[in-house]
């Protein structure tokens, strides 16, 4: 099953998933690289993330290696936009962005509903 929503994968291209591999396996070599974009310092290994394909989470669940686009910009598929991410490391570069998206989806629906004010504030 693909991590990617249903109403997100058209924005990706038709060779996502070999864009994927080739960033995961031949440029990152199945290790995760993240240098602290994730807003966490990696104190080891020169600042760069320990986690690895199928090794173990804190949590004892297996890493999962994903690829995030830095501008969070599913059509820019530029290797320079793209990083080799474990899901904690993506998760947390994710977070500001998700939160965002979330507040004005709930914007929206607001206003679909014919809703101009939401605890005291106007949308």
């Amino acid at each position: 099953m693909s991590p990617i929503r249903a109403s997100e994968r058209s924005r990706y291209p038709a060779n996502w998933r070999a864009i994927s591999l080739s960033i995961r396996r031949d440029r990152a070599q199945w290790e995760c690289e993240c240098r602290g974009e994730c807003g966490r310092a990696h104190p080891f290994a020169e600042g760069r993330c320990l986690m690895v394909q199928g090794g173990l989470l804190f949590s004892g669940a297996k890493v999962v290696l994903t690829v995030a686009h830095l501008d969070h910009t599913p059509e820019n598929c530029d290797p320079g936009n793209l990083l080799a991410m474990c899901q904690p490391c993506h998760l947390r570069y994710d977070a500001g962005h998700h939160a965002e998206t979330a507040r004005a989806t709930r914007r929206q629906r607001f206003r679909d509903g014919g809703q101009t004010e939401m605890w005291g504030r106007a949308w």
